[in-house]
């Protein structure tokens, strides 16, 4: 019986994996097998989560710390993986922020810091493991955490930055994967709705964010735990290889109205 989705001895490196929905797609991986890289800002939070995730999953897993707007950090931490890995099989370029404003309140700093995190952070990740690792390999699958909202506008946040970055990120999606996946790298998106987080719990369970759940989600509730993972399974496995420069929605419907 052939398991289309095993990563064993796969190395998968996952970017804001301190917190939220970056843990939770490192241990869908661990969970298939494929060793953990935790890369985030926090060193304590990344240490203690691959700890838990080598434990739980029986995997090996590492934290290594990377702002990844600094481009000579993330050399170096790419430089860290392959020196105690000798490979990079998988990236997730989950790691990004949100600046909640009306647009026409929104700073230059706001919108300059969305764009260095979220769009500029996830190419030069892509670019530094693309070049020292997966083009070397012929093999990789990248995966970038767009969102919902790289697809669509909002009435319910303002928050024109993320849209910005977020629409940049679904469509460098596609122009890595026009370039790359001739040469052995898949390159896709996730575009995430609202899902419950640390971060996130307070808000989506007010009475406001509730009533919005029921009238704009077909689904008519928010994500829960876990229901982004299948996704992310999906585009690291090798089987998917012919599946490239696609954006999918795990958004509970709301793109599709």
């Amino acid at each position: 019986m052939k398991n289309y989705f095993d990563l064993t001895g796969q190395v998968a490196v996952v970017t804001g994996a301190s917190t939220g929905l970056g843990v939770q797609m490192a241990k869908a991986l661990a969970n298939q097998g494929a060793n953990i890289v935790c890369l985030a800002r926090r060193k304590e939070k990344i240490d203690a989560n691959a700890a838990a995730i080598a434990e739980e999953f029986g995997v090996k897993a590492i934290g290594v710390q990377c702002d990844i707007t600094d481009t000579a950090r993330v050399e170096a931490a790419v430089d860290e993986i392959l020196a105690e890995f000798g490979r990079i099989d998988i990236l997730i370029n989950n790691a990004g922020t949100g600046a909640v404003a009306p647009a026409e309140d929104i700073t230059d700093e706001q919108f300059e810091n969305e764009m260095f995190i979220d769009l500029e952070g996830t190419f030069k990740m892509a670019r530094a493991i693309a070049k020292k690792a997966m083009l070397p390999a012929g093999y990789g699958r990248i995966i970038n955490i767009a969102s919902m909202y790289g697809l669509v506008g909002n009435k319910i946040a303002g928050s024109a930055p993320y849209h910005a970055a977020k629409g940049g990120v679904v469509n460098l999606t596609r122009a890595l994967a026009a370039e790359w996946t001739s040469k052995g790298i898949t390159v896709n998106a996730i575009c995430p709705g609202y899902f419950y987080t640390p971060l996130t719990k307070e808000t989506l369970d007010s009475d406001f964010f509730q009533a919005n759940a029921k009238t704009m989600i077909p689904a008519e509730r928010y994500g829960n735990e876990g229901e982004l993972d299948s996704a992310a399974i999906f585009l690291a496995a090798p089987a998917s290889s012919y599946v490239t420069g696609i954006m999918v929605p795990v958004d509970g419907g709301y793109t599709c109205m």
